[in-house]
C-alpha cells in the first residue's frame, strides 16, 4: 500500500445499455471501483457511453477552449496520479469506447504515470487478449501499464448486479478476489507513489518537453 491515498481515473471501456448478451460491465466496473476504494483511493469513473466520437483530439484546440464534455474528462484525467483501464475484448481488441477516450489525448496528460489494465468477458478467456493490444496503446501515451493484469472470465457468475463478489459456490471467493487484484494494484501503487514524489524533486517536462508543433519535433537529426 502507499503512504497516501491516490486520486484514480477509472477508464471504463464498454458502451452497451442492452443486451442480449448479458450487459456485464456495471457490475465488474462497480467492483473495480470499491476495490479500488476499499484500499483508500480518490476514484473517478470516466464513462466512454456519452463521450464524443472523435473529431479533433483535446489538444488540436487552443487551451481551454475544446466541449466542455472533453474539458471535463481531460481535467479528470490531469488531476489523476494513475489510471485503470476496464475494458471488454471486441475481435481480440479493447473496446471501440476505451480507444475512442484514449484518442482524445495525448501523452502530455497521461505521461509519466502508471496504469493498470483490468479485462473481463462473459466466456473462459476473460478478455486477454484484449489486454495485450492495450498495453501498447497505454506505452505510447506514457503511463506504462505494470506488469500484473487483472483478467476475469465468465464475469456473469463472478459477481453479483451491485459488483459484489458471488459466494454462493466458494464462501472464499471474495478473499480470492481481493488476493489476485492486490497484486496489480499493488505494483500500481509502488509506481505511482514513486512517481509523485519524483515529482516534488523534479519535473519529467522539464527535460521531455510537450510537443507543440508538429510531429516532425520526433525526428532524428
Amino acid at each position: 500500500m502507499t503512504t497516501r491515498g491516490l486520486n484514480i481515473a477509472l477508464i471504463t471501456g464498454s458502451t452497451r445499455k442492452t443486451g442480449p448478451p448479458l450487459v456485464l460491465h456495471p457490475r465488474v466496473n462497480a467492483f473495480i471501483q470499491s476495490t479500488l476504494e476499499s484500499r483508500g483511493h480518490t476514484v473517478t469513473r470516466v464513462n466512454p457511453i456519452d463521450f464524443p466520437l472523435l473529431d479533433k483530439p483535446c489538444f488540436a484546440y487552443p487551451e481551454g477552449d475544446a466541449p466542455e464534455k472533453i474539458e471535463k474528462v481531460h481535467s479528470v484525467l490531469k488531476w489523476a496520479h494513475c489510471y485503470v483501464c476496464v475494458t471488454p475484448e471486441y475481435n481480440h481488441m479493447p473496446s471501440p469506447g476505451l480507444m475512442n477516450v484514449l484518442n482524445h489525448f495525448g501523452s502530455s496528460t497521461f505521461s509519466f504515470k502508471p496504469s493498470a489494465i483490468v479485462t473481463y468477458s462473459g466466456g473462459q478467456w476473460g478478455g486477454t487478449r484484449a489486454a495485450v493490444s492495450l498495453r501498447t496503446a497505454l506505452s505510447e501515451l506514457g503511463c506504462l501499464p505494470v506488469s500484473a493484469m487483472i483478467h476475469i472470465p465468465k464475469a456473469q457468475e463472478v459477481f453479483n448486479r451491485d459488483g459484489s463478489v458471488n459466494i454462493s459456490k466458494d464462501s472464499d471467493s471474495a478473499d480470492k478476489w481481493a488476493k489476485y487484484c492486490s497484486r496489480c494494484f499493488s505494483q500500481m501503487e509502488w509506481w505511482a507513489e514513486a512517481a509523485v514524489r519524483q515529482k516534488e524533486i523534479v519535473d519529467p517536462f522539464d527535460f521531455s518537453p510537450v510537443f507543440l508543433s508538429s510531429p516532425s519535433q520526433r525526428n532524428a537529426p
